[in-house]
């Protein structure tokens, strides 16, 4: 069982990936995949409501939008500089604690759908990340018990404005939250079905190009620590998205640095969790 949403931006549907591969709508029994849907046992209601095979549910017409797979969360958090390799070529020191940040929220987007360029962006970069969706309201949570917080995993994009974010002055969110800029998707896979977070094989490539290639292994944090880490600083809410850091391989970190323009295919994966693509189109009006 898979997790997916489906429809217009802002105006998606809850569906399902079958293992046969057939998608079923399954708005006529759940509201959407939100904060109350994780808080209120909805991923155990929907097991049971596809293990019963799925009534009032109909297959997805092909060609519909895919939208990200959860209703677009309080709050996206990104954890800077979590692999060694990548820390080391954007000419950083490997962090003793997590390095955490926030996106916001209006930068939610299809797995799809084109990233648009921010007025005045010189320097846009990716980064492919294990999204790590929330399952449960968490605060302080312990290592041994972190775990058991996550609803599901999927893929994430992590895309930056690195002029915004390295020359702008303040923090890195203002590079970080231009619209479009955290696609997530195809579908989000149920923790359940991720025996180990820790080992799974992540990819980039721009047109057709291979660009990152990494293992969730080779955190510093791994995903429990995250958890437990973040969760000491704020409250995590169901449906809220922890993205775990990228390995190496951004533009930023080449020599010369080659950083995305207009026209540019972005494709990325994560083993077993899916993959997903996103054009890079100009600003509006330019």
């Amino acid at each position: 069982m898979r997790l997916i949403r489906f429809g217009d931006p802002g105006r998606e549907e809850p569906g399902v990936v079958l293992e046969d591969g057939r998608r079923i709508d399954a708005s006529q029994q759940f509201h959407d995949y939100d904060e109350g849907f994780f808080a209120m046992g909805g991923m155990e209601s929907l097991r049971a409501w596809v293990e019963d095979g799925c009534p009032d549910g109909e297959e997805i017409p092909a060609g519909v939008r895919i939208g990200p797979p959860v209703d677009r969360p309080s709050k996206i958090i990104g954890i800077g500089k979590n692999y060694a390799d990548h820390a080391q070529e954007v000419g950083g020191e490997i962090p003793a604690l997590p390095v955490v940040f926030l996106k916001a929220s209006s930068a939610w987007s299809g797995p799809f759908d084109e990233v648009r360029q921010p007025v005045g962006c010189r320097k846009l970069d990716y980064e492919v990340e294990l999204g790590v969706v929330i399952g449960r309201t968490v605060l302080n949570a312990g290592e041994d018990e972190a775990l058991g917080c996550v609803a599901g995993y999927s893929v994430f994009c992590d895309y930056s404005e690195r002029c915004f974010q390295k020359e702008m002055g303040g923090q890195w969110t203002k590079g970080k939250s231009s619209d479009s800029f955290a696609p997530m998707g195809p579908w989000l896979t149920p923790a359940a079905e991720v025996p180990d977070p820790q080992g799974l094989r992540l990819w980039t490539k721009v047109n057709g190009a291979m660009r990152q290639n990494g293992w969730t292994g080779d955190m510093i944090f791994g995903v429990a620590e995250l958890i437990s880490h973040v969760s000491r600083f704020m409250t995590l809410l169901p449906g809220d998205v922890i993205a775990t850091g990228t390995p190496g391989g951004v533009g930023m970190g080449m020599k010369p640095p080659r950083y995305l323009t207009p026209g540019d295919c972005v494709e990325l994966g994560i083993e077993g969790l899916g993959e997903m693509r996103q054009r890079v189109v100009a600003p509006h009006g330019a």
